[in-house]
């Protein structure tokens, strides 16, 4: 990310005019690394402090239990930041090495701004946490999978009619990352704590 382009400012090019954004996102030079400090860490930060605060003051209620209360927010928060940075390392390599089964190049740089960026809109909507009651809104993240498809033309070489089956690919491996991210979290949590989690009841950012 460019050194004169802040975090706030990019989320919000990304989420109103994405096409131009892109095209100012490939004049760019970034590594995984640099993205992860710059821009993953800060916006990963939005749903994992909503979680806290919604989760921790307000809760929901689910089957048979309350969920809420600190150790809900400090949970909560806790999985939707470490998730966030673990779908993003894992989805960079995964959707670079998917690259040449859809006719392009490998390029990690390309691929971590791919992925970055067009996972603004998952950070963004994690705002909903604040009230959990409102999270099912949260469903606008899918906004993301087109983010992704736009900017596959700008920082990729793949093909036209190829395009629409790297973006789905690509979502299906970032979602079923995010998910096995819960389950690993929620049984570490119960082992270090005794304290069941049941993460498969709710899906943050």
């Amino acid at each position: 990310m460019s050194r004169h382009t802040s975090s706030f400012t990019r989320a919000k090019n990304m989420l109103t005019s994405p096409a131009s954004e892109w095209h100012v996102i490939a004049r760019e030079t970034s590594t995984p690394r640099s993205l992860l400090v710059s821009y993953v860490m800060p916006m990963a930060l939005i749903p994992a402090i909503a979680c806290f605060i919604g989760y921790s003051l307000v809760g929901i209620d689910a089957v048979a239990v309350r969920i809420g209360g600190i150790s809900w927010g400090l949970f909560m928060g806790l999985d939707s930041f470490v998730s966030s940075l673990i779908v993003y390392a894992i989805g960079v390599y995964a959707v670079n090495a998917l690259a040449p089964a859809f006719q392009s190049q490998r390029n990690i740089g390309r691929s971590a701004q791919l992925v970055a960026y067009s996972y603004t809109a998952v950070w963004a909507a994690g705002i909903f946490y604040l009230y959990p009651p409102l999270a099912m809104l949260s469903v606008i993240a899918l906004f993301g999978v087109y983010l992704f498809y736009l900017g596959i033309p700008v920082l990729k070489t793949i093909p036209g009619d190829q395009r629409i089956a790297y973006t789905i690919v690509s979502a299906i491996v970032m979602i079923v990352i995010r998910f096995l991210t819960a389950l690993i979290i929620s049984n570490l949590i119960y082992v270090l704590t005794g304290k069941s989690f049941p993460s498969l009841w709710y899906f943050t950012g």
